[in-house]
């Protein structure tokens, strides 16, 4: 259990130690590029300590974007992100890139493109229809998956981490709820997993064995009738046999329906109706409470769900939910999940490991009050953190 903090390898790359800074969007990059502050952002957590810290979210088509401030993976971004996996290296870190479409989640009012859908679905946020991609046009998102994993190649990053959870794209194609297809896209299991098979397929294709692949999957949507751990089971074993992935972050919730199973902890409602548009502000009031339910905190709140992953599987687990200290990391270790990610305790202190290492019982300052969540519209950041705080 001490090797936490000693060299492990991840597919085609060695991390210095067993700690991934988790994604979470930056709010850094206002015109869907790379910035200074996201830079800064990442240099920050690598100096820290991390052994790799994953950018988020790297569209991978201007429509895959939750908002148009969102960066997209394209040749003109390529300067900044090659200055940012440079910063990072120079730091002592590796560093991912986690590609993605949005899909559902897309604000098409933003972006000012359709957001997408595996079936016939209103969007709350771009308040229009969404379309649906016929199969040529799931075709080209399978490709702009490989495109984006090439140019990450490029610009110099050590991974990619492939967006299946959340009720993102490919994790609205494994939702029976938002997924009523009748075609080779729908309806079974087999025909819903399809398309991320395909993607990781694609990536690994395009890549290689010039970085790591590794993929963020729902355990459950935590929605009635969506993608259950029974069946994400199934769909983690495919994966597996499929051979495509390096390793796979565990994750649950939907940020459509359920943002907070991801979280767990108080739910800001009154923060986050305080930075809506008043349109948007009008009905959270009457949803909010409906929408961000509260999921009583604990460490490594995900691990029981996870267990059942680490029973059936062989392949390489990321664990993630609830990990601000090292009994818990090793208590992870034990138990045979071969990296751990940390997302809000290193909000609040990105040199945490550094600490950790240093003394042991170290505890996180986070208090999981989850006030960092609307800060992605003015840059994310632990708002009990002083701006001049190490």
């Amino acid at each position: 259990m001490n090797d936490v903090f000693a060299p492990a390898t991840l597919g085609p790359i060695t991390l210095r130690n067993r700690v991934i800074k988790a994604a979470t969007f930056e709010g850094r990059t206002p015109d869907a590029l790379v910035t200074d502050e996201l830079i800064d952002f990442h240099r920050e957590v690598a100096a820290g300590g991390i052994g790799m810290t994953t950018v988020a979210y790297c569209a991978v088509a201007p429509g895959g974007r939750t908002d148009r401030h969102q960066l997209w993976m394209r040749a003109e971004a390529l300067p900044g992100l090659r200055r940012l996996t440079d910063a990072v290296h120079a730091e002592g870190a590796a560093v991912s890139a986690q590609i993605g479409h949005a899909g559902p989640v897309a604000n098409a009012a933003s972006n000012r493109l359709p957001a997408l859908a595996p079936s016939r679905m209103f969007s709350p946020l771009g308040m229009a229809p969404m379309k649906v991609p016929d199969v040529a046009e799931i075709r080209d998102l399978i490709r702009a998956h490989a495109n984006a994993a090439t140019l990450a190649v490029q610009a110099g990053f050590d991974a990619v981490e492939i967006h299946f959870g959340h009720n993102y794209l490919a994790s609205s194609f494994l939702s029976p709820l938002l997924n009523r297809r009748r075609d080779s896209y729908g309806g079974t299991l087999t025909a819903r997993a399809r398309l991320a098979r395909e993607i990781a397929r694609a990536v690994r294709e395009a890549v290689g064995d010039r970085l790591a692949v590794t993929a963020k999957l729902n355990m459950e949507d935590g929605v009635r009738g969506g993608l259950t751990l029974e069946d994400s089971l199934q769909v983690a074993a495919w994966l597996e046999a499929d051979g495509a992935l390096d390793a796979l972050e565990l994750t649950a919730g939907s940020s459509l329906l359920n943002p907070m199973l991801l979280f767990h902890g108080d739910a800001p409602r009154r923060e986050f109706a305080k930075v809506l548009p008043t349109p948007a502000r009008l009905g959270f009031k009457v949803v909010g409470r409906a929408f961000l339910k509260e999921y009583p905190y604990q460490e490594a709140y995900l691990l029981e769900r996870a267990r059942q992953f680490r029973r059936e599987l062989s392949m390489p687990l990321i664990l993630l939910g609830g990990i601000t200290n090292l009994d818990t990391m090793h208590r992870a270790r034990a138990e045979g999940f071969e990296f751990v990610a940390m997302g809000r305790a290193l909000l609040r202190e990105p040199k945490l490991l550094q600490r950790l290492q240093s003394e042991p019982t170290t505890q996180s300052a986070c208090v999981h009050c989850n006030k960092c969540m609307p800060t992605i519209y003015t840059g994310t950041r632990c708002v009990l953190r002083p701006a001049s705080s190490p």
